[in-house]
């Protein structure tokens, strides 16, 4: 796939960047010193000195290089705001990002660390971080899970499985915040060092997913592979006006998920107009009421709306699918009140599937 470039080759090749790096795990020899990458759903054929569509990870002399050794963000968050709303309630998340993307989402929010080397007035500003360092700050913050965000992390995921590996001698969760355009061979590295993952499911349309410069299957199994292999997941669609919110594609997305499991939390939350994607207005609150609706007719459990808190009533609170009380109740990243005990309704006993404790 061909990504036109603002930058220079020279702006690519003087950045500090090429000096935070590391020899990458995710790679396959093609001989002749090409190299297929494997870290993301574009799967790049490399011959030495290109760089790949994320434009962080090249191949120099038959060896891949991939971002190793700094942060460009770190921020100390509820879990919520990932979000996550069935592991560790009220907990807070040490969440970490570096730079780059193998997509090129029109409406990003995090473009100016996401788009390096895409557009001009990004940044390539980053700080050096090591595994013990992060983990560090993320006990001294409380937080209880530590996550890997902002930027994709498909495509840092040699950095983040060193951060996880630091994490875990401390009793840390560990979480990615993912576009979910995978591999087998990425998300079989990442499986023994992985608690939770948050995959964004932009759209049901294979066209819209070419404009991301992604594809969907690649994305559809990432979502099965990470059910299958029992990774606490939950699922994010942004609803944008006139890009996702008709009302077969939310029924689309919905069904796809209960087909998997009625038990996975589907967050449908409102888009603003952010850096190219100016032309529409924010999304209504009814637009969102119709996503949650689209949800709860697929048979799914748990579906919550994001981005509009208290605008949309009792739609970001857990309730039992049994007997219906309120389990947690939240307003915006909030959590109000948590009345699961254990992991298990307090009233019926029914289970409530999660990460509660």
């Amino acid at each position: 796939m061909l990504v036109k470039l603002d930058f220079q080759v020279s702006d690519m090749e003087s950045s500090a960047l090429n000096t935070t790096v590391s020899d990458g795990a995710l790679s396959k020899d093609l001989g002749n010193q090409a190299l297929l990458c494997v870290a993301c759903g574009h799967s790049c054929k490399l011959r030495p000195g290109q760089r790949g569509v994320c434009m962080v990870r090249w191949n120099e002399d038959g060896v891949l290089k991939v971002p190793f050794g700094y942060t460009a963000g770190v921020h100390n968050d509820p879990i919520e705001k990932k979000p996550f709303f069935h592991a560790l309630p009220g907990s807070r998340a040490l969440s970490f990002g570096m730079l780059g993307c193998d997509f090129k989402c029109a409406y990003c929010q995090n473009w100016f660390s996401s788009q390096t080397f895409r557009d001009p007035a990004s940044t390539t500003e980053h700080s050096p971080a090591t595994p013990k360092s992060l983990c560090d700050l993320a006990q001294s913050a409380g937080a209880r899970t530590i996550v890997s965000t902002y930027n994709e992390p498909l495509i840092t995921a040699e950095w983040g499985v060193a951060v996880f590996k630091e994490a875990k001698s401390r009793n840390l969760k560990t979480a990615f915040v993912s576009n979910g355009h995978g591999t087998p061979e990425v998300l079989d590295y990442l499986k023994p060092w992985i608690d939770f993952y948050k995959v964004d499911l932009k759209s049901f349309s294979e066209r819209n997913y070419r404009r991301l410069s992604g594809n969907l299957p690649a994305v559809l199994d990432t979502i099965q592979y990470l059910h299958s292999a029992g990774i606490w997941l939950e699922i994010v669609t942004l609803v944008i006006p006139g890009y996702n919110d008709s009302d077969t594609e939310l029924r689309e997305i919905a069904e796809f998920i209960a087909h998997l499991s009625i038990d996975i939390p589907w967050h449908i939350t409102a888009f603003h107009p952010d850096y190219k994607m100016r032309d529409r207005e924010r999304t209504s609150p009814s637009t969102l009421l119709r996503a949650w609706e689209a949800g709860r007719k697929a048979g799914l459990n748990y579906v919550y709306s994001g981005n509009l808190p208290g605008q949309i009533e009792n739609t970001e609170n857990t309730h039992c699918p049994d007997c219906g009380i309120v389990l947690v109740e939240r307003y915006g990243f909030e959590v109000i009140v948590n009345r699961i005990s254990g992991s298990a309704c307090p009233q019926c006993h029914c289970p409530i599937p999660g990460r509660w404790n």
